[in-house]
């Protein structure tokens, strides 16, 4: 493992686990997703040409890892085995105790999202111009606007349904 890859997996740790823990269906998947993106980027790199920015490309890795690993979940309809024995300690967002509601309100949603929707509503969230996730999804910027239009309605009545 060289520096570069230390460095590159230090500035983007919480934004790729946020978006696992967001496709994850177990308490612990988010974890094992996690430790398939890092894989895949240690993977990528040598062929990374940067046609695209550092982060498009750790985005578009992390949804792809996540995304492949929600179809072979729907084929298999494996359980996850729960082991109490497993420690692990995720990156969590700080969430004021009143906002935790509304939080999970949230995270339920959008995990009633298609993929497609999912996609884009999280990199939307993740502060992401409409060009980057344009870049990303490989849909044009008018696409994307008009989805997320549509995403914050359906959003904002499911979460309305939910508080």
């Amino acid at each position: 493992m060289t520096e570069t890859y230390e460095q590159l997996l230090e500035n983007n740790k919480e934004k790729i686990y946020r978006i696992c823990k967001i496709y994850a269906v177990s308490p612990l998947e988010p974890q094992d997703l996690f430790q398939e993106v890092i894989f895949a980027i240690w993977k990528s790199l040598p062929t990374f040409k940067g046609n695209s920015s550092v982060d498009t490309w750790i985005y578009r890795i992390t949804l792809n890892v996540c995304l492949r690993s929600k179809q072979k979940s729907e084929k298999t309809c494996n359980k996850t085995l729960q082991l109490e024995s497993i420690q692990f300690i995720p990156v969590e967002i700080p969430i004021e105790n009143n906002q935790q509601e509304k939080y999970n309100a949230l995270t339920s949603c959008i995990s009633k999202l298609n993929k497609e929707n999912k996609s884009i509503i999280i990199l939307y969230l993740e502060e992401l111009k409409y060009t980057e996730i344009s870049e990303i999804t490989g849909l044009t910027e008018n696409h994307i606007a008009v989805k997320m239009k549509r995403i914050k309605k359906i959003l904002l009545d499911c979460i309305t349904n939910k508080i």
